[in-house]
């Protein structure tokens, strides 16, 4: 081959690589597989094998298809990748169908090399750290200068190196055997060193890019796992604040009516018990608005025995179109409670709470309103940061408001919205939220839902 072409082949064999690699990796099934180490079974592995030789065996074909289009055959640096990340029997089954193509068209040494090949990898991948594979570079300078560092006082083997020197080793044998038989086995040589000396390097690169790009995915879904997690936790720490919250002002209000009229304060425990009961029932962190909306009967009942039914009037106006949009659980009773406690409570007269929700351009609207003594000015909550003492709302939010703002925040970021104003006719104060709509069934975990939810909204 012509050194001019030979040149441009390596170059574009790095290329061919990094488009292998990045297009392996897009494919779920294959990621999966890829990052599991530890729950891989024998079936996983042999799947991951078929896959990743499918395009490399391709490559292959192209090989012989395409007249000078060797840097489409990559056969030797796939088996070295199944090698080493799937063990001996990866490697030597990838060696196997991967050099089908070869063996098609009368290169038989193919075969028995790529397999021995994938063995010598295989092992190497056995006795390596996983973070030794994902971390090879084809630039081992300062590796070298680390290991002379460590070893002068204790000497010991560097894996990044080993694996640098074998394919090295590796390639350096593919040449001999095929220069000794030729047509039975593909190789690309040229006479002079410091060509053949690319010509190695560019073996050991595509190995290393292959690594870089599978290890880049590998870290974001870690990245991933990590956010759903903290997700999670946060989650579940708001919600521990809101119940214990919502618990101690009911028993205040039980404890209040116990002397005064024992029935209505039973009644009260009885209603109680029901609202516990469905807590205890509630194991994810959303739900439908249908099943918010009968939590907040039961809890409203109660409020109603400890006002009278003649100081507390409850209007509801529902779009039933959107009762069976999921919403975070426990959403509306904090913003109730706010409305009687902070609105109705101090009206000698008592009032009234409207319920409403609606459809808006594919959004879902919630408000709640009361007719109580009201507020001075709007004031708009753009999902406040936690514990932030400049909050706009902390003057009557105290932990149940404030939470439902970080609980929108968490789960829908910028595309959750709560808002504090005053209704059109002057009285009383008006709450709205405003929520993307979650086009989805009930997840096995909260963690799973907010993290899709919030991916979507971003998009």
């Amino acid at each position: 081959m012509d050194q001019k072409l030979l040149l441009v082949t390596l170059l574009i064999k790095l290329g061919v690589a990094a488009a292998i690699s990045a297009a392996l990796v897009r494919a779920r099934e294959f990621h999966t597989r890829l990052f599991h180490d530890e729950g891989r079974t024998l079936r996983d592995t042999t799947i991951l094998v078929i896959a990743t030789s499918i395009p490399y065996g391709l490559g292959v074909q192209v090989r012989h298809l395409v007249k000078n289009f060797a840097a489409a055959d990559l056969s030797f640096e796939g088996c070295i990748l199944l090698g080493v990340i799937g063990g001996p029997y990866a490697g030597m089954l990838g060696g196997v169908l991967m050099s089908l193509p070869a063996m098609a068209h009368g290169e038989y040494l193919t075969l028995p090399f790529n397999v021995f090949v994938g063995l010598v990898a295989g092992g190497l991948g056995l006795v390596a750290r996983r973070e030794d594979i994902w971390s090879f570079s084809p630039f081992i300078d300062l590796t070298i200068f680390r290991w002379i560092k460590r070893n002068i006082p204790r000497p010991q083997m560097d894996w990044q190196i080993t694996f640098f020197v074998v394919i090295v080793v590796l390639q350096g044998v593919r040449i001999e055997l095929g220069r000794l038989f030729p047509g039975q086995l593909f190789y690309l040589y040229a006479p002079d060193y410091w060509v053949l000396m690319l010509i190695v390097l560019t073996s050991v690169t595509c190995v290393a890019i292959a690594l870089k790009i599978w290890n880049n995915t590998r870290i974001e879904l870690k990245l991933e796992e990590q956010t759903r997690l903290l997700l999670q936790s946060r989650l579940d720490a708001l919600q521990s604040q809101i119940n214990p919250h919502f618990l101690f002002n009911t028993l205040n209000s039980v404890s209040s009516l116990i002397r005064v009229d024992p029935e209505v304060a039973r009644e009260l425990i009885l209603k109680l018990s029901n609202i516990l009961r469905s807590l205890l029932r509630k194991h994810d962190a959303f739900s439908q608005l249908r099943e918010e909306v009968a939590f907040i009967d039961d809890y409203l009942d109660i409020e109603t025995i400890r006002f009278g039914r003649e100081k507390l009037h409850v209007e509801k106006d529902l779009d039933a179109d959107t009762l069976d949009h999921i919403v975070p659980s426990m959403l509306l009773q904090p913003l109730v409670e706010n409305a009687i406690k902070h609105g109705l409570e101090p009206k000698i007269e008592g009032g009234r709470i409207i319920l409403r929700s609606r459809l808006l351009n594919n959004r879902l609207i919630i408000e709640v309103q009361d007719d109580g003594v009201g507020i001075a000015e709007d004031t708009v909550v753009p999902v406040p940061a936690p514990d932030d003492p400049d909050d706009p709302a902390a003057w009557r939010s105290g932990v149940g408001l404030r939470n439902v703002a970080e609980r929108l925040r968490v789960l829908y970021g910028d595309e959750g919205r709560m808002t504090v104003s005053i209704p059109g006719d002057g009285k009383g104060t008006r709450i709205s939220i405003e929520l993307p709509l979650v086009h989805t069934d009930m997840p096995d975990t909260a963690a799973d839902l907010i993290y899709t939810e919030r991916s979507r909204t971003r998009a």
